[in-house]
């Protein structure tokens, strides 16, 4: 099992969106998928089917239910484990040392048993996120083509690093993939320039396929479904399909988003 933390400190970037279209993309490829909600909003939850009435990953966390009594079909037709909003008081209910490591024991016996696990994380660099990133093997970061995204993307790099020296020697960033993309904007240019820029600087990779902003992905979160099932002419699922695509190491012609 490959694990995938989809994260970023700032809100509002897309960091729900890219990992339901992860998600949903590689379900569709006809691979085995779990998918993790750490975020205490409980946003990929809710578009993944919602289930008020099963444990959920807190539990697990706490001990009062195993990682497979969490598991859940999705509405899509993929597992996932429901996240709570109970893990908005995380960092100071999980504050042992050893409590960075929790995820990656509840995921260890059922690894066996999907290609990929894809994980949200909350808009926090708190013990959650430290908790993903120990547990996986690769990290997205998601961002817009606006300054603050920008300015935030060395704190993220400083925990990834530090989790590198004390967690997770293995973890690699798998690149930024950049969102709500508009090729006519002057700043949006701009500022994608800029983040280049910066991921050359942190020796790291902007991925080539940049995602467009579309009332589609709002549709499909509403609507609990899939862009590749529901949308599959869409453009913005082309530009989901072409990210899939790289992140999975396929060869990829890009259309210029207009």
């Amino acid at each position: 099992m490959i694990t995938v933390t989809v994260t970023n400190q700032k809100g509002g970037v897309g960091k729900t969106s890219t990992a339901h279209a992860l998600i949903t993309g590689l379900y569709a490829y006809g691979y085995k998928v779990l998918a993790i909600d750490l975020d205490p909003q409980t946003n990929l939850t809710y578009t993944s089917g919602n289930f008020p009435d099963l444990p959920t990953l807190y539990d697990a966390f706490t001990g009062k239910a195993s990682i497979q009594d969490v598991i859940t079909k999705s509405s899509v037709g993929y597992d996932v484990t429901p996240g709570d909003i109970s893990f908005s008081s995380a960092d100071m209910e999980f504050t042992a040392k050893n409590k960075t490591f929790i995820l990656k024991g509840l995921l260890e016996p059922i690894k066996e048993n999907y290609d990929y696990c894809i994980i949200d994380t909350p808009p926090t660099l708190g013990i959650l996120t430290i908790n993903a990133l120990s547990a996986s093997d690769k990290a997205i970061i998601p961002m817009n083509a606006d300054i603050y995204s920008a300015q935030g993307l060395s704190q993220l790099w400083s925990l990834m690093d530090s989790v590198r020296t004390y967690c997770n020697p293995n973890l690699i960033a798998a690149g930024i993939l950049i969102n709500r993309f508009n090729a006519r904007s002057v700043i949006n240019r701009q500022i994608n320039d800029s983040i280049y820029d910066i991921a050359k600087t942190l020796k790291t990779h902007v991925f080539m396929s940049h995602i467009r902003e579309a009332v589609a992905v709002k549709e499909v979160q509403y609507m609990q479904g899939s862009l590749f099932r529901d949308y599959p002419s869409a453009k913005v699922t082309s530009d989901y399909w072409h990210f899939i695509d790289e992140f999975l190491g396929k060869a990829v012609v890009l259309n210029t988003i207009k």
